[in-house]
């Protein structure tokens, strides 16, 4: 049984427990992350995005140093990074070495470093991640930044999940066109051109700006029971007008725009306050949240109430044509016996 008050009060080998737990998905994980929820809601997390070689794991350890070390008139934040790596298809292993390029936060005790496996899972995310991440924030870690495998374009459940979402983009990595594709921009609460030391960052600015108001929606919409689903836009005031994602230059390397990247983070947590925006997409998180977990209990359930020798007689009659895949289904949901 794991006890909740060590968690609470930031016991780093009782935390990374835990999150072996959350991520084998055992009962005493399950437990605690219900004993743990009430105690959420209090970080801002962070999402960073984009294709593979924009240099995420690089930006994201100079975002983690500048809230560590940089803030102005401000007390260092405990920062917490959730960094997901694909798995293979073939082995089921993942390399997990995003943590070789964060040497810089070794040895701070106000950091925490985690690397999940996606474990199969599409969207950039793993199963697991939204668990984890809700163990950072009952642990007292007021930001957590969440790194995304860099499947591409169709890797958008970090907007789900994060408040605000990085999309990464580098030049050099194809044409203008390739910048365009809305299927990752759209999700862009703030679009960094990282390795801007490298020649034709000119044009991948002037493409994204040039798409920007084409691709970026006044809300956000997420698909929920199958369904599109709205989070209302804010009433828009002039304390609080649109948020119009703007696009922040850096090279990581060198840490140069992560001062200014982080100054445009701190102004989008605030507009999400003024605007009602963090709220909003609080509750959107969470509904998703619990459909995702709606889906997998009820799977769950199912196939405890179905044996293989019957889910074996299905298939036959689906793999000799004599069903369709629809009717397959149903006769399975009716208890697995073909008709």
């Amino acid at each position: 049984m794991i006890d909740i008050n060590t968690i609470l009060s930031g016991n780093r080998l009782a935390l990374s427990r835990l999150l072996t737990q959350i991520e084998n998905d055992t009962p005493e994980g399950r437990a605690a992350l219900n004993d743990l929820f009430p105690h959420t809601g209090n970080a801002h997390l962070i999402g960073v995005t984009g294709a593979p070689g924009t240099g995420k794991s690089s930006l994201v350890n100079r975002l983690a140093y500048f809230y560590r070390h940089s803030l102005q008139g401000q007390e260092a934040k405990r920062v917490a990074v959730v960094a997901v790596d694909p798995s293979s298809p073939f082995t089921g292993g993942a390399v997990l070495g995003d943590r070789v390029r964060m040497k810089d936060l070794a040895g701070d005790a106000g950091v925490f470093i985690r690397s999940m496996a996606s474990r199969g899972s599409l969207g950039g995310l793993a199963t697991a991640t939204a668990g984890m991440v809700q163990a950072f924030d009952a642990a007292g870690f007021e930001i957590i930044l969440i790194e995304t495998v860099g499947a591409g374009q169709a890797e958008v459940d970090i907007a789900r999940l994060a408040h605000t979402t990085l999309v990464v983009e580098a030049p050099g990595l194809g044409d203008d066109i390739q910048a365009i594709k809305a299927g990752i921009l759209e999700i862009a609460d703030i679009l960094v051109i990282n390795k801007a030391d490298r020649p034709g960052v000119e044009n991948t600015e002037r493409a994204l700006k040039g798409m920007l108001n084409l691709a970026h929606p006044v809300q956000r919409v997420f698909q929920h029971h199958g369904q599109f689903m709205d989070v209302e836009p804010a009433v828009l005031t002039e304390s609080a007008p649109m948020w119009l994602p703007p696009i922040q230059k850096t090279v990581a390397t060198e840490g140069s725009g992560i001062t200014e990247l982080g100054s445009e983070i701190e102004r989008h947590r605030l507009h999400l306050q003024s605007s009602g925006d963090w709220e909003r997409r609080e509750r959107a998180r969470l509904e998703t949240e619990l459909h995702q977990l709606l889906q997998s209990t009820l799977v769950s359930r199912w196939q405890a109430g179905v044996s293989e020798n019957q889910y074996q007689q299905v298939f036959k009659q689906l793999a000799d044509r004599q069903i369709s895949p629809r009717q397959a289904v149903k006769e399975l949901l009716n208890g697995g016996f073909p008709k």
